[in-house]
């Protein structure tokens, strides 16, 4: 597998091997050991999967107290992946990292604890695929306003379909239940 750095540390962009021919293809998804030398470490165990269709916006979210890595990809489709640092103290908050994931790259974004995680749908319609390091808490959840100004993510569109609760979110200045750097 490849593995591309990001401009946050912790943050990576995963390219796994693909073995292909007139068949079609196949590729390993996850192994425990070779993640951990990457330092993706703490054992999964909740799968999600979500389907949306052109413009969803979902995001962006986080857990605290309780806190959730995520390895994401798009089975189908293309999405704009985005990952924030959002640990208070670290040196890098409030900054972002972004790429595209889809079908044809077969790319995973490794999205770290203390992190808000988003996507915006561009292709007709994606599934996306979700291994998480923790449970969902819906009493710790956290979201941040997708279009915050001193966040600045760029996603390419100006008027994404959002649920009601990412309609709502607060700027990023106004949360108080955020993470800890050197805490997680």
């Amino acid at each position: 597998m490849n593995v591309i750095q990001t401009e946050l540390p912790e943050v990576l962009i995963i390219e796994p091997k693909m073995f292909g021919d007139t068949r079609g293809f196949f590729f390993e998804t996850y192994q425990f050991p070779r993640y951990a030398e990457l330092g993706v470490s703490r054992p999964f165990i909740q799968d999600n999967m979500s389907r949306s269709t052109r413009g969803v916006l979902r995001g962006l979210h986080l857990q605290n107290p309780v806190t959730q890595g995520k390895l994401v990809t798009a089975l189908r489709g293309t999405v704009l992946d985005v990952a924030v640092d959002v640990r208070v103290g670290s040196p890098n908050f409030g900054r972002h990292v972004a790429v595209e994931l889809s079908e044809e790259n077969r790319r995973q974004f490794w999205v770290p604890r203390g992190f808000a995680h988003g996507f915006v749908v561009l292709s007709e319609t994606a599934d996306f695929f979700y291994k998480c390091d923790d449970l969902y808490s819906p009493k710790d959840e956290v979201s941040i306003r997708w279009n915050d100004p001193a966040i600045g993510i760029d996603w390419g569109i100006e008027k994404p379909s959002l649920s009601a609760k990412d309609a709502e979110a607060s700027l990023l200045a106004d949360v108080k239940n955020l993470p800890v750097y050197g805490q997680i």
